[in-house]
């Protein structure tokens, strides 16, 4: 069975996505775009679109033409927009890396991307530096100053003179993300501009009327905007619908707090483990949050029970969509028509799009209340992974139905739940962990002989990762922590090592991860 939306299909633009996102910066020209929400540091509609020109330009003096690849290595700040539009307008991809990725980390994704420039703020230059050494990056650009780096800000000094770019959105990438996918080390997520824009057109009109994002909200941008979910969900449709986004570098729960209550937030898009916060937390009590209209929680699933505790307690609607960076992201949305009550539903499919929950043996459609893989296809599902035609092919089939790698089911309704995952990933408080790569860093250490990490249940981040162990020598599992810490970004440390006698491995050699999954399910 196929499941489709309740909503009629949109006719989706046929533009590139700077103009979808920007296309009534002028109507708003006057009205804050972007604030930093520490320093109130304020960027106009009007601000943001002449930026955007600006640096564009000076790009192009550079000779930074269409498909040229631009790497943002940097934590949320109002400026993040202008690099990002600037790329975008001259037809140009932009790579968003992870701000706490380590050098190593940082230069994989820059020699996989072939990115040419990259962008960083001072904190964050040294890593920025050597990663780009190893990488070949022509110019390191920074946020401010730094020695050894280009200011940005001198790319604002430009006589806004563009070159007539012409840009295919069906065809032309815009970003590329690093995604695991379903499995394996980050591969090159390829969005195009068509992705992207249907995508913002399809979560736009799964909103509802009652909570359909308006001029006069302001949302969080707490959600990180390297991340797919902070990049569109956040940074672009609010932008597009001329709403101001307050936006945060890293999470406080005594800056968050403040900032939502200062700025009179209303629109936030969270993941769990801030929802959890928000639901429990005794600080909460100590500010306003009465002009919060929504919360969208994802990234992760929530529990109803977490749910629907902190709609009680701030008075405002909690709902959930659900998504994947390779669907750019959004699949599902959970708007809550009067009278419908399904917490811990992810909502419904979006315009535009098919859904199956598919046997994961057969790969047969199922119907209703029947748990399988769940299947999408739409427009806003990726090109494809890059440079990695067999990740792709595993991924989207000639059909174009992309397997998301998470069990679930639909009910009578529609409405959608995840209930487990089938693909490797680990989600720690929203964050992709790669099963694979940790694996290879313990395999690096003298003492092992072999490994196995898995996502085991937490609390509060979702997911950590716990390793399993064969020694081939003298180890503590302290010291094995440290050393994986020593060389990944911090939300992928090991929160958990166990000694095993050997890993589980199918015929062909493959590690099962689902019995170890399974074994430390019947512990709990």
């Amino acid at each position: 069975m196929i499941f489709r939306s309740p909503h009629a299909d949109l006719d989706i633009p046929n533009v590139s996505f700077t103009q979808a996102v920007l296309g009534r910066a002028q109507e708003f020209a006057s009205k804050p775009a972007l604030i930093d929400g520490p320093s109130g540091r304020t960027l106009t509609f009007g601000q943001l679109a002449g930026a955007i020109r600006l640096v564009a330009a000076s790009l192009d003096k550079r000779g930074f033409k269409k498909g040229d690849v631009f790497a943002i290595y940097s934590p949320n700040l109002p400026e993040y927009a202008i690099a990002f539009h600037a790329v975008a307008m001259l037809g140009g991809i932009v790579t968003t890396a992870n701000p706490l990725y380590t050098p190593n980390e940082l230069a994989h994704q820059l020699e996989d991307a072939e990115a040419r420039f990259l962008l960083t703020v001072p904190p964050f230059l040294p890593q920025a530096k050597e990663a780009a050494a190893q990488a070949h990056i022509e110019e390191v650009f920074v946020f401010g100053e730094g020695e050894g780096a280009t200011p940005f800000a001198s790319l604002l000094q430009s006589d806004g003179q563009l070159p007539p770019v012409e840009i295919d959105p069906l065809n032309d990438l815009v970003v590329m993300p690093y995604s695991s996918g379903t499995t394996g080390l980050p591969k090159g997520v390829m969005l195009t501009h068509n992705n992207l824009v249907a995508n913002l057109y399809q979560t736009l009109h799964s909103m509802g009327v009652e909570y359909q994002i308006r001029s006069d909200d302001v949302m969080i941008g707490i959600l990180p905007f390297f991340h797919i979910y902070g990049m569109i969900v956040v940074m672009s449709l609010a932008l597009s619908q001329g709403a101001t986004v307050v936006s945060m570098p890293r999470f406080d729960l005594e800056q968050f707090l403040t900032i939502m209550d200062k700025y009179k937030v209303s629109y936030a898009p969270l993941a769990p483990p801030i929802v959890l916060g928000l639901a429990k937390h005794p600080m909460v009590d100590k500010f306003d949050l009465s002009h919060l209209r929504l919360i969208i929680s994802g990234a992760a699933p929530l529990g109803a029970d977490v749910e629907l505790a902190c709609a009680k307690r701030l008075g405002c609607l909690v709902t959930q969509g659900y998504g994947m960076t390779e669907s750019s992201p959004v699949l599902h949305f959970r708007p809550m028509p009067e009278g419908v009550n399904k917490p811990a539903s992810i909502g419904q499919v979006v315009p535009n799009t098919e859904v199956m929950v598919t046997d994961i043996n057969t790969r047969q459609p199922l119907g209703p209340n029947q748990e399988g893989e769940i299947w999408a296809r739409g427009p806003q599902v990726m090109k494809g992974y890059l440079k990695n035609p067999s990740a792709t092919a595993n991924t989207v089939d000639e059909e174009g139905w992309l397997r998301t790698g998470d069990i679930g089911y639909a009910d009578e309704d529609g409405y959608f739940y995840v209930v487990d995952r089938l693909k490797e990933l680990i989600k720690y408080k929203g964050y992709q962990v790669a099963p694979a790569e940790l694996e290879a860093v313990l395999l690096s250490h003298p003492a092992v002989a072999d490994a196995a990490v898995i996502g085991i249940k937490d609390e509060e981040a979702g997911e950590a990762p716990k390793a399993f162990v064969v020694l081939k020598g003298e180890a503590t599992t302290d010291e094995l922590m440290a050393f994986v810490a020593g060389r990944v970004a911090p939300f992928k440390k090991l929160r958990a090592v166990e000694f095993i006698q050997q890993v589980p491995k199918s015929a062909s050699g493959k590690i099962l991860r689902r019995v170890l999954v399974e074994q430390e399910r019947a512990k709990q």
